[in-house]
């Protein structure tokens, strides 16, 4: 003990000089540490907490308080994640078909499980010989879940522009799906038809989301001509491959001012996921929950997917590194 009647102590491997008599309790205190959340070690033998009060620091003791880090932020409340395509405003990013199902009454509670919003769907020609049968709108009400008709089928740009001019006849809408298929075997756009019928239907007052290649450059001249959302496909209509072309959907996104949604090729909440986390505004789907085993749980692991990849991509992705960094910080270390 000194003159002045303090004792010389080492804490974390810092010299410090203290009062003589204090206790580990009283010296934790007075470092500011609250004692229910850390732990001391004193010449190599941990104190039990409970004693804390009653061991008493002697001159030359070696001292090692820790407690527990992490390696990350408070967690923060997530604001309102809400898109828009046309003026109208959306919070669920996933579009889900309505073919391929059993039945109408499994296809309306996949799109409840899914938690989607807006449903594509064909425009196809009424039942004449039985116009008591049940149709779509009995079990999915177009007044609740927005309905987007589109141009399944469709191999040329006359006959897109004509089928979606009934459509608006049908139910009035101008917000749709437009597609206009190459041929039969692969389902890839025809990126030449489809410009001239974006270019022609957004004149006459539509709002056409359009289906095309992964192509930077012709996503862009789509959004020109008056595209109000951008699709470009992951991998063939009806494959479920998953996501075959990140690098130019990226660049897509990169360069687009209006939403870009992958449409077609999911196959996995894994590709869902994946869409997201390349920033696209949403994913549509059909075949990945209608040909499910179970498509109920399937939309259901879809609408989870993309909340997850909408969410990893907003949180931002770490750095990809070509060695090993440790999670737990070497300073501190006993």
């Amino acid at each position: 003990m000194h003159t002045d009647g303090t004792v010389s102590i080492r804490v974390n491997g810092e010299h410090k000089r203290v009062t003589a008599g204090l206790t580990l309790l009283q010296l934790a205190e007075e470092l500011g540490l609250v004692p229910e959340k850390i732990a001391v070690e004193r010449n190599l033998e941990v104190v039990p907490r409970s004693t804390l009060g009653q061991v008493t620091v002697d001159d030359g003791d070696e001292l090692e308080i820790v407690h527990f880090v992490g390696g990350g932020d408070h967690a923060r409340p997530i604001e309102d994640d809400s898109w828009t395509v046309a003026g109208r405003i959306f919070r669920s990013r996933l579009i889900v078909g309505t073919g391929k199902y059993r039945d109408f009454e499994q296809n309306a509670a996949a799109v409840a499980a899914s938690g989607a919003e807006i449903v594509t769907v064909a425009v196809r020609r009424v039942n004449v010989s039985d116009p008591n049968a049940p149709m779509l709108t009995d079990y999915i009400d177009p007044k609740k879940i927005t309905y987007l008709p589109n141009t399944a089928g469709c191999f040329d740009a006359e006959s897109a522009i004509r089928t979606l001019r009934l459509a608006r006849e049908a139910g009035g809408w101008e917000l749709v799906k437009l597609e206009v298929l190459g041929e039969a075997r692969t389902l890839y756009p025809d990126m030449v038809e489809t410009l001239r019928a974006t270019e022609i239907l957004a004149n006459e007052g539509f709002k056409p989301m359009v289906y095309c290649v992964d192509d930077p450059i012709a996503a862009k001249r789509l959004e020109d001509v008056g595209a109000v959302a951008i699709m470009p496909l992951g991998a063939p209509i009806g494959s479920g491959l998953g996501i075959q072309n990140q690098v130019t959907i990226r660049l897509i996104v990169e360069g687009a001012k209006v939403p870009v949604l992958v449409d077609a090729g999911v196959g996995s909440a894994s590709d869902a996921a994946v869409a997201m986390e390349l920033g696209c505004d949403g994913v549509l789907m059909n075949t990945a929950i209608a040909e499910a085993k179970d498509p109920i749980l399937m939309a259901s692991a879809m609408k989870a997917a993309v909340e997850a990849g909408r969410l990893s991509y907003r949180a931002g992705r770490m750095a990809k590194r070509r060695y090993a960094d440790p999670s737990s910080p070497l300073a501190g270390l006993i």
